[in-house]
Formats: structure tokens, sequence, C-alpha cells
């Protein structure tokens, strides 16, 4: 019922900042043109965690769906995340979103949930409210297995026969889980995509049988983690472990040998300077750029694996 083929790789883009912190809309717009226009990527997403989202405010979110809508318009639709604390501010967002020019949505928990916890008609009540006032395809944003904001294997079931859930961003971070609610999700609606989100170990996330990659890391390496799915699809070990030899040092330069957080987004927003995707990587505060010790392990990375001062066309 999408109308997405999401068999192929959906960056989580970053967002380019002036010094004054205000988004760089012409520096965003040449990004997701170049973005786009890559090998293997099949839609891009707006306002994840690697476009910080919680320092843009609600109607910033939607400005960033709408340059980015804009400068891919004809290329690839656009997904816009939806991250609210409740139904009504979340379906106003999710219109403004459609508005802006967003053909999905990924839906994230509300965070009072990962304090507090949930019930499961909380959040079918939630899917259903959003999809129902849109008539747009979810994505549902599954948050890592040892916070309280974490699904249920047969929840996530319940979901995927919700007519509006066309997809799952699969990021338990706990690999039993993650093999059990594939199985769960396959047998409820074999339908519906299942995308990774494992930024930090995309080969051992990518075998379990996926469709596709939803992650951050793609705005700063979207070919090797094309070429990356491409041999796992194709069932070649051999290739895969090759390519993933090459992201695994950026992968600790970015990630840290942990889970994508704020500061790992900074040091990716910098790797993206230096390989010439990004004029610079400004982040907003909270958030800290790298100091110099980090950025030389940047830079070590994105020379081992060639990518140091490539420029985005």
């Amino acid at each position: 019922m999408s109308g997405f083929d999401f068999n192929g790789i959906i960056p989580a883009i970053a967002v380019p900042f002036n010094q004054d912190y205000s988004i760089d809309e012409p520096e965003l717009r040449r990004f997701a043109q170049w973005l786009a226009g890559q090998p293997g990527v099949v839609a891009l997403m707006t306002n994840g965690h690697t476009g910080e989202v919680f320092s843009l405010t609600p109607r910033e979110r939607a400005e960033v769906t709408r340059i980015t809508a804009k400068a891919v318009d004809g290329k690839c639709p656009v997904i816009s995340s939806v991250v609210c604390e409740g139904i009504k501010d979340a379906v106003e967002q999710a219109k403004w979103a459609k508005d802006a020019g967003a053909s999905g949505l990924d839906i994230m928990p509300p965070h009072h949930w990962l304090r507090f916890g949930f019930m499961p008609e909380h959040c079918l009540d939630y899917f259903n409210a959003i999809g129902e006032a849109t008539q747009l395809p979810l994505i549902v944003h599954i948050y890592p297995a040892w916070t309280r904001g974490s699904y249920s294997s047969a929840l996530l079931a319940q979901l995927a026969r919700l007519k509006h859930v066309a997809a799952f961003k699969m990021g338990e971070r706990e690999m039993n889980k993650y093999a059990r609610d594939i199985q769960e999700i396959r047998a409820a609606d074999a339908s519906k995509a299942l995308l990774t989100c494992h930024d930090e170990y995309l080969l051992a996330s990518m075998v379990q049988g996926i469709d596709g990659a939803l992650v951050g890391f793609a705005s700063l390496i979207p070919g090797l983690i094309y070429d990356l799915l491409k041999a796992v699809k194709a069932g070649n070990l051999t290739e895969a472990m090759r390519i993933q030899a090459l992201i695994t040092p950026l992968k600790d330069a970015v990630y840290g040998g942990g889970e994508p957080t704020g500061e790992a987004h900074g040091r990716m927003k910098a790797a993206m300077a230096l390989a010439g995707i990004f004029r610079d990587g400004t982040v907003r505060p909270p958030t800290h750029a790298p100091g110099p010790r980090e950025l030389e392990i940047i830079k070590a990375a994105l020379q081992q694996a060639g990518l140091l001062k490539r420029a985005a066309a």
C-alpha cells in the first residue's frame, strides 16, 4: 500500500548548520540532491537522530523536510520522522510534514514512554491516529531492547497488521530479540519491509534477512553501505566481509564502539566535512564537536577507506 521500494538504502540525513546554528538551506539542498543521486538510495529520511531532531523546533523540522523534498522532487521520496509526546501533537506535526512534502513517516516512540513505560493499546492508538490523519505509509521506529520504549515481539506483530504500517526500522541492538522480532513480523505480514538501523554492526544485522538499511551512517558512506547490502543479498560473504573491513574503522571512529549518540553524530558531521560532503561540521548545542584527537582518528579512517577530501558534486 505504500508505493515505496524499501529494497535499498535510506539515509537518515544530517542537517548542515551555519555558524549561528541556523539551517544552511543552500547546503542542505545541495547535499540532498547529491545523496538522492547515489546508487542504491531509494529514499531520504529527515528529522532522525542523525539530523539532530531534538535540537530542532517543530517548525524547523517541517522546514528541513520542505527543503529536502523540494530539492529531490522527482528523484526519490522523502520520509520524515515524527517525535512527539502525545497524539494531538503527533498528528499536527505529521500533517506539517505531509504538507512539507513527506511521502512517508517514521514514528518514534514518545519519549515519556522511556521513563514510564506504556501499554500496547497506547502504541496501537498512536499509530492508528497518525495513519488515519495523514493517510501516509508509516515506519515503526524500534528502540533498543534495553529501553522502556522497546516494543515486544507480540506488539510488533500487531503493528505489522495495521494497514498504515509499511515498514520497520529495526533498532533492537540485542541480536536475540532482533532475530525473534524479524520472525514475528514476517509471520504477521511478510509484505512489511524490514530495515536495519544498526549503523555500528551493519553486516551482522544484514545477514538476518532484511530488505534494506535506514541508517544515519549512509549520510557519510552511502556507497559502501549499498555495496555491503548487495553483497549480502547475493550471498557473497567473502565480498561482504571485505566491504565491512573498510567500514569498520570508520564505524569505530564515529561511534566509538557504542551506539549512535549526539556526540557520535557530531563526529560523523566532522567526517562529512573532511570528506567534502559538508562545507563544515557545525553541530547545535548541547552536542559538542569532536576534539583534535578524535579528528585525527576520523581522518585516518577516511584515508584508509579512500574517502578523504572526496567532495560531493
